[in-house]
């Protein structure tokens, strides 16, 4: 066994591997880029060593060399599945953790991968994959495979370029559909040679973790449910599956082996198939040559002579040689484990990537929680928004389901927005407890209501006098914050606050007479509430209408307050009364601000120029994703604060654009 390992990678996963081999007694080598050099995998590993680029795989091997590693794991993502870096490796005298470099190319190529798996009698998908073909060959390719068809790219994976054709569709929207799944193919991986399926109404996604040691051994740990799917990428992933029976666990498993054999397969890897509604049909759609981030899921399940087993520590014995030790009738599963993916990502506003300082964050106590941040960390935009994977366990599926509720209300994340609290209504969904899965089902829920509740709004008001001193009643009278008056009840204190992260905010004015701990509250015009509030070891206690909630709050460098209750987290920014005014009457109608933390790549329009209602103003780019930004109403640009290259932050002002009535009537 080698000694010291250099993990090619960042964030959680690097956090993880760095884990097992401590365990083990290994050295662990990190690599880390100038946004990383704070980061948790850091602090994790033996050894850390710089490198401008994750994807510089020759710079990635020269620091594993001085840094005395002897062998390379890669983690998921970045150069994981690079067959030219994998040999990169072992040319330089390192032992690639992974599989040999001929199956990552075999397998990373979707038509190759079709072309190996055939021959073994592996399911296919009705299709048409071969290479070359014209967008004319492809139609007709459509056309007799019968609609709705599949386009999808033959390089590369995540869902990039992937168009659906629908039954009826009109001979221009399929080739407009060609000619869009080439264009995006070809700017994703370089390569725009498609393939074409018959596209599985309904589908589900059913993915088997495999082993293969150097010595012939293949075995299957079971499957994974990965069903539950945005835009092809997963976002909760269980095992076992909700449908599967023995039977058909059996079949999908053998298959799987025969996928591993056909490449000549060594090491994890994971066979992906598309199954119907039941899983009485299942069709072989990629091999991941790699370790899955789902694969916590099977590690919490899988038993192999009655033991749990470690997907990293079978790698590094598989990688050094050692035969796996067991074979299929050794593997049993136990129970049932959910998965949820935490990233910092706003679905109130389409899932855009969001950012920022961790202010505050805790981690459930009756859950596993693979994690890449710590409280402090900066969340940018170069890296993916993903920031943990939390993992409940039960002995039944809605006993793991129940256990992951309970792990996601007891998770606080303050200073940047994620999708935790949305995550814990969508496995709460009747069809997802009830196993009625399909990649289809999160498009079809509603997007969340953004909007912050009373009990919040009067927290946050709340929160604002205990922080005042003496909690806003200070002896002079002339120093109260709601003033007083002679003979009289003493004037409120009025607070106006304004909902952050959220497009066109309305503020929200509340009134709160009395100290904090015996005072009533008014939100604008409505009635006066009894309420009170204190602070413990733990957070802000407050009670409203009788009815008593625990907060945990925060506040950044920039004034904007967060509270968390029950996995969910609401920032509001206090607003002075005049700029509130402004903002209700319609005056920042045309401010233009950027809906998520990235880089300002375009700016479209000068100062003075007068726009039209929609016009393109500025694009802002994020993990690769742009976000083209239009002008809200028509009339002149007075304010552009936005330059070419700069980084931005969420909600960082761009444009302003003056209506023209305003600019007539200021002259």
């Amino acid at each position: 066994m080698f000694a010291s390992v250099l993990i090619a990678n960042r964030g959680e996963i690097a956090v993880r591997i760095a884990r097992t081999l401590r365990a083990r007694g290994l050295r662990s080598v990190a690599v880390y880029t100038d946004p990383d050099a704070g980061s948790p995998h850091v602090g994790a590993a033996d050894v850390a060593v710089h490198v401008d680029d994750y994807l510089d795989g020759a710079a990635i091997v020269e620091a594993g060399l001085r840094a005395g590693a002897q062998a390379v794991h890669p983690g998921y993502g970045f150069l994981a599945e690079n067959a030219a870096f994998a040999r990169a490796v072992t040319e330089a005298g390192l032992t690639w953790i992974g599989p040999p470099a001929s199956a990552i190319e075999t397998m990373g190529d979707k038509i190759s991968a079709k072309a190996a798996v055939a021959p073994a009698g592996v399911p296919l998908v009705p299709g048409s994959s071969e290479k070359g073909l014209t967008d004319a060959e492809l139609a007709d390719a459509a056309r007799e495979v019968g609609f709705p068809v599949l386009l999808k790219p033959s390089a590369g994976g995540g869902g990039k370029g992937m168009h659906v054709v629908p039954d009826g569709a009109a001979d221009s929207e399929l080739m407009d559909a060609i000619a869009a799944a080439r264009r995006e193919a070809r700017g994703s991986f370089g390569d725009d040679t498609l393939l074409l399926e018959r596209y599985v109404t309904d589908p589900r996604h059913v993915e088997i973790q495999v082993l293969a040691d150097a010595h012939g051994a293949v075995v299957h740990l079971g499957e994974r449910e990965c069903s539950l799917q945005r835009r092809h990428q997963k976002v909760v992933e269980e095992a076992p599956s909700a449908v599967l029976d023995e039977k058909q666990r059996d079949a999908m498993g053998r298959a799987a082996v025969d996928a591993a054999q056909a490449c000549g397969y060594v090491g994890a890897g994971t066979v992906e198939f598309v199954t119907n509604a039941d899983a009485s049909e299942f069709y072989f759609l990629e091999m991941n040559t790699r370790l899955q981030v789902e694969h916590p899921v099977t590690e919490e399940v899988v038993r192999v002579h009655g033991h749990r087993i470690d997907l990293v520590a079978e790698q590094l014995r598989i990688a050094a040689g050692e035969p796996l030790g067991y074979d299929q009738d050794d593997v049993t599963l136990e129970g049932h484990a959910v998965e949820v993916r935490l990233y910092a990502e706003d679905p109130a506003r389409g899932f855009l990537p969001t950012g920022g300082r961790i202010l505050a964050l805790e981690w459930p106590a009756n859950a596993r929680v693979d994690a890449g941040v710590v409280a402090g960390s900066e969340v940018g935009s170069s890296y993916d928004p993903m920031l943990a994977k939390i993992i409940a366990s039960g002995p039944d599926r809605l006993g793991a389901l129940d256990r992951l509720d309970a792990a996601l209300a007891a998770t606080t994340v303050l200073g940047v927005a994620t999708n935790l609290a949305w995550l814990r209504g969508l496995i709460a969904d009747d069809d997802v407890r009830a196993g009625r899965l399909d990649t289809g089902l999160i498009g079809r829920r509603p997007a969340p209501d953004p909007t912050a509740p009373a009990d919040v709004v009067v927290a946050a008001a709340l929160d604002g006098l205990l922080r005042l001193p003496d909690g806003g009643e200070a002896g002079d009278p002339f120093d109260r914050l709601g003033g007083w008056r002679l003979g009289g009840e003493p004037a409120p204190a009025r607070w106006t606050l304004v909902p952050v992260g959220v497009e066109r905010p309305e503020p929200i004015d509340v009134a709160v007479r009395g100290r904090p701990e015996d005072a009533t509250v008014a939100i604008a015009d409505g009635d006066r509430r009894p309420a009170s509030a204190h602070r413990d070891a733990d957070g802000l206690v407050v009670t409203l209408d009788g009815l008593t909630r625990r907060y945990r709050t925060a506040t950044g460098d920039d004034g904007v307050s967060w509270l968390g209750h029950d996995g969910a987290a609401w920032a509001l920014r206090e607003r002075e009364r005049l700029a509130a005014a402004r903002t209700a009457t319609g005056a920042g109608d045309g401010a233009v601000t950027s809906p998520m933390p990235g880089t300002v790549t375009v700016v479209e329009v000068e100062a003075g120029q007068h726009v039209e209602v929609g016009q393109r103003l500025v694009v802002v780019e994020a993990m690769k994703m742009e976000h083209v930004l239009t002008a809200p109403v028509a009339g002149v640009v007075t304010e552009l604060p936005a330059r070419a290259g700069a980084t931005v932050a969420l909600d960082a002002p761009l444009v302003t654009v003056t209506p023209q009535s305003d600019t007539e009537a200021g002259e």
